[in-house]
């Protein structure tokens, strides 16, 4: 059996898509509702915004941490060949091939960070743990619609599905996360996942 919006295959006994969360032939005219109820996913609840929020400091937190081992591993040998030493010096010569470096180093540290921020939430929420390092302290866990583990292309859909979240003003599209029926941020429906914990 397949969805009638988006063609995806459905699970026996679905009520909705899990792809595009359209309801099936199968569901009872309550779930066709314009209101619609989605039903819990089994032997779990949805993470709410409170401790989603506390994730994500613990998350940024190992980030920074990550960040600052980083940067020593790049300051260390600068400082060995002497890159510091006359640095003022040469951010006041006339040449400016040594601001352009500088800069340079600084765009490649930031997509560096970038990349290894992407990297960290896919693996992490991909693999057999469902969580990052955050999620992981608190009992949570990313899923898709059914709850199901997600893939690395699914979890890196979620990961830059943030800039677009991120892009709201006044943080609106994190705190959807409060109010929505399944507890999820815009980046969570945009990328058709869910974050839970067990009951």
């Amino acid at each position: 059996m397949y969805c009638t919006r988006c063609g995806s295959p459905l699970a026996a006994n679905a009520i909705f898509c899990s792809a595009c969360g359209q309801p099936t032939n199968s569901a009872p005219d309550s779930a066709l509702a314009p209101s619609v109820h989605f039903p819990p996913v089994p032997g779990f609840q949805y993470a709410g915004f409170w401790l989603r929020l506390v994730a994500y400091w613990i998350d940024g937190m190992a980030m920074l941490l990550g960040a600052i081992a980083l940067l020593g591993l790049f300051a260390g040998p600068l400082a060995l060949l002497g890159f510091f030493r006359n640095f003022n010096a040469r951010m006041d010569s006339a040449d400016g091939a040594f601001e352009a470096g500088f800069i340079g180093l600084l765009i490649g540290f930031a997509v560096l960070f970038l990349a290894g921020a992407w990297f960290y939430y896919a693996w992490m929420e991909s693999s057999r743990h469902r969580a990052t390092l955050g999620k992981l302290a608190l009992g949570l866990f990313v899923a898709d619609l059914d709850g199901h583990p997600v893939t690395f292309a699914r979890a890196t859909g979620r990961f830059f599905a943030k800039v677009i979240t991120g892009l709201i003003p006044l943080y609106i599209g994190y705190i959807m996360a409060g109010f929505t029926q399944r507890k999820q941020a815009l980046h969570d429906l945009i990328a058709g996942c869910l974050v839970l914990r067990k009951d």
